[in-house]
């Protein structure tokens, strides 16, 4: 929101300075984003008067002026303007004027001079000259009525401010200068001063016929026909200068009063050109096949989502958005139909975005404007058009129609004392909040303690307890609530050592030379596919784009995305990692404090391993990061439990590359190498290496345990076995452990690792040998051999029993 320190001031003028100004509006929530002067410095310049013209003697394109800048002695100044007259208002830079810099970024200064050996003793100026505009088509032509001699800064406010505010979506009601004055008033006391409005007297009984179809889309309509208006008409200079300072083009006479009336009182109306509507007025949803081309170019196809204004044959405007082509006002217009409503603001919320584009009127009927003062608002803009368009012509203007059929109900909003010094935690009494809603215009009722406060038309903003207790806040003074440190128990609470934080996880991680990223939790509904077989995700209702529309139920597909985006990079070797949140329909989890009902919403840690396993040197060969890489720094991670490791599928894993990850008898997750298909769908030259857990698995973690550590020799004993190939490895080593903690015999095993496999030459087509080390030890006493060999006996016959297991 864009406006002139000199228009707000014509409707509240505190006792304070510019800079003071902006750091109260700061402070009260409207932040100042920008203050701006209107023009850069310059001295001396002046209005003038053209009073003769010569040709120049040795100039054809140079004439030589005598100008009259009010000091009783006309000047002799050499101008080469095309525009310039005798009569003429100019602004005059006299001899030892200082003018804005120019190209070279010097400030240019005027002294006496000869032009072509003619004296020239100051210069006539056009805007451009000034830093005004980018006109630089002839002098500035001022108004008759300008006064001779008068500082043109002074004449023309130059010495005014450009204040740019950034609002809060819930503060519609300052999108106008009027409702920045009536925050200013509230906040200094200062009276407020507003637009006066009276009724245009009625010389036409003639009505436009509307039909409101759509009570859910507008909610009060009200038009106005006025005939003989002259749409030639100049905009006033006063109107161009306000429109301007706020940021708005004038274009014509009728859209600059339109755009005026809305950047003065905060409503958006619409001038239709009446001779191009054909029979009546439909305001209604609009419906799948229309289409509209818009004022500004372009053509758009509305559905049923969107609100529209049609005739008989066409649409003539997308409801309270933008105007049509077809019904536009031209210079040529002579009949008019005003519009002013009040259109719901979840019937606009969203429309010009789903084309592209925003509209000063969208942006603020999607926020809410006051649904009271449509008729006062015609009137306005109404008595604007009659005393700038009313030309040597009768203006005729018709009655206002006015249809209600939709308002808001607003209810009061109870506000506790007690509640309220709680929150903003300083101690206001009843007859501080009743002043400050008095000065706020807020409606209320009173009790001891308590008040009722309805909240103004203009106001959409107040609904609850919180919105009034805020408002007591901002007009309180944030500045004024006193700096206190929050006294509360302050217990210092141990850390389980049986439990690792998320902090702690991600050093672990980073420690073994994986890098975190951090991803949206929203992602393409495709992901959620492919790489979790979830045809049902939590869809947003409001996405922020088209390809982040549904909430994720895992990590992997937004790691992979990661790695696309660095190997387009030139990345080659990615190791990456997240810890992050995933959502999962759950009918069993119910409604609490950091749960919604429905779904679920655990904590996982997910990395991904692309490329070689580690950077190229002189030390070791080149090689690609493999299954069993990553598999080690899972075990890493959760060392000192042990993993167990099953041979699982997976729709976004390779099938015989992929296993899943138990421990402590739980499952908590998945690992393998990226599917073949998803390698190729997403054009990963190499097939990454990922996993996925449960962070409740890694971050439970052991306490540490004395165990005695034997003064007695280890033995080692190997043991091939020759086993069917579709025995796997883990349901070995599920045998040897269950022996270990069963068989009194095993009781000394305590380490087993498999060290070979051969496939081969000696062996049946469907057997595989297996070679593994056991280590054994005993805590009391040194081992005899009968003692490790009923060991090794025990464990044989444990897998021969079981696998019909035989050694090679």
């Amino acid at each position: 929101m864009q406006f002139s320190e000199n228009w707000l001031r014509t409707m509240v003028d505190p006792k304070m300075s510019s800079d003071e100004l902006s750091h109260l509006l700061t402070m009260s929530g409207l932040e100042v984003e920008e203050v701006e002067a209107v023009a850069p410095p310059f001295s001396h310049v002046v209005v003038a008067e053209v009073r003769e013209i010569a040709k120049h003697p040795d100039a054809d394109r140079l004439n030589v002026c005598q100008v009259d800048v009010g000091t009783g002695t006309l000047l002799n100044i050499v101008c080469g303007a095309p525009n310039v007259r005798v009569g003429m208002k100019v602004p005059c830079a006299m001899a030892g004027a200082i003018l804005p810099p120019g190209a070279d970024g010097k400030p240019f200064e005027i002294k006496v001079g000869k032009l072509r050996g003619v004296e020239s003793q100051g210069m006539l100026c056009s805007a451009r000259e000034l830093k005004l505009s980018e006109d630089h088509g002839g002098l500035l032509d001022l108004p008759a009525d300008a006064p001779v001699g008068q500082n043109f800064r002074d004449y023309y406010q130059l010495n005014d401010l450009k204040f740019t505010i950034k609002l809060t979506p819930n503060k519609a009601d300052c999108l106008s200068v009027l409702g920045v004055a009536r925050e200013v008033s509230a906040l200094t006391g200062t009276t407020l001063v507003t637009p006066e409005i009276h009724p245009v007297a009625v010389t036409l009984q003639e009505t436009l016929k509307v039909n409101i179809s759509a009570p859910d889309l507008c909610g009060r309509f009200s038009g106005r026909v006025i005939r003989g208006v002259n749409a030639k008409a100049a905009t006033p200079d006063w109107m161009k200068q306000r429109l301007e300072r706020s940021g708005q083009r004038p274009i014509s006479a009728l859209v600059d009063i339109s755009n005026y009336v809305m950047l003065e009182l905060g409503r958006p109306t619409h001038v239709f050109d009446l001779d191009k509507i054909h029979g009546d007025l439909d305001v209604r949803w609009g419906k799948a096949g229309e289409s509209l081309k818009l004022l500004n170019g372009n053509t758009v196809s509305v559905d049923e989502w969107v609100g529209v204004i049609s005739d008989d044959k066409e649409i003539e405007s997308l409801a309270g958005i933008m105007g049509g082509d077809s019904t536009a006002v031209s210079l040529d217009t002579q009949n008019i139909y005003l519009e002013a409503a009040f259109w719901w603001p979840q019937s606009i919320q969203g429309r010009a975005r789903k084309y592209n584009f925003s509209t000063d009127a969208a942006h603020r009927f999607e926020r809410g404007v006051d649904y009271a003062t449509t008729v006062e608002h015609i009137e306005r803009i109404t008595a604007l058009i009659v005393e700038i368009c009313g030309g040597s012509s009768q203006v005729k203007v018709g009655p206002v129609d006015d249809q209600i059929v939709n308002l808001p109900q607003r209810p009061a909003v109870r506000l506790r004392t007690a509640r309220a010094v709680k929150i903003i935690g300083v101690a206001l009494d009843d007859a501080q909040i009743a002043d400050i809603f008095t000065r706020l215009g807020l409606d209320f009722t009173q009790t001891v303690g308590e008040f009722l406060v309805t909240p103004p038309s203009y106001r959409f903003d107040i609904e609850i307890e919180e919105d009034l207790i805020e408002e007591v806040a901002r007009v309180y003074g944030f500045e004024n609530i006193p700096t206190r440190p929050p006294v509360a128990a302050n217990a210092m609470l141990i850390a389980p050592e049986n439990h690792r934080s998320l902090f702690t996880l991600r050093r672990q991680i980073a420690d073994l030379d994986y890098q975190e990223v951090v991803n949206y939790s929203f992602v393409e509904a495709a992901w959620e596919k492919d790489f979790a077989g979830n045809d049902m995700p939590v869809k947003l209702l409001n996405p922020i784009a088209s390809q982040m529309s549904v909430m994720r139920s895992g990590l992997i597909g937004s790691l992979v995305a990661n790695a696309r985006y660095n190997l387009n990079r030139k990345l080659n070797r990615i190791r990456i990692f997240e810890i992050g949140a995933v959502y999962l329909r759950d009918a069993s989890i119910p409604d609490g404090p950091l749960t919604v009902a429905g779904y679920d919403q655990p904590k996982r840690i997910a990395a991904l391993a692309y490329g070689p396993v580690a950077d190229e040197q002189w030390g070791q060969a080149t090689r690609n990061v493999d299954f069993f890489d990553v598999k080690a720094d899972l075990e890493a991670l959760f060392a000192p439990k042990v993993l167990r490791f099953s041979k699982a599928e997976h729709l976004a894993l390779h099938p015989g590359r992929s296993a899943s990850i138990e421990c402590e008898g739980q499952f908590v997750g998945m690992i393998g190498e990226l599917h073949p298909r998803l390698q190729q769908k997403y054009d990963l030259p190499l097939a990454p290496v990922v996993f996925e857990i449960s962070t409740n698995a890694l971050q439970t973690i052991q306490l540490p345990v004395y165990k005695e550590i034997s003064k007695f020799q280890m033995v080692t004993r190997d043991m091939a076995l020759q086993v069917k190939q579709s025995v796997s490895v883990q349901d070995l080593m599920d045998v040897f452990h269950h022996e270990a903690a069963s068989n009194e015999t095993c009781k000394i095993l305590q380490a087993v690792v498999l060290f070979d496999e051969y496939r081969g030459k000696g062996l049946e087509f469907d057997e595989k040998s297996l070679a593994f080390r056991f280590s054994l030890q005993d805590t009391q006493s040194t081992l005899q051999d009968d003692k490790v060999e009923a060991a090794m006996a025990a464990l044989l016959a444990a897998v021969a029993t079981k696998f019909s297991a035989k050694l090679r």
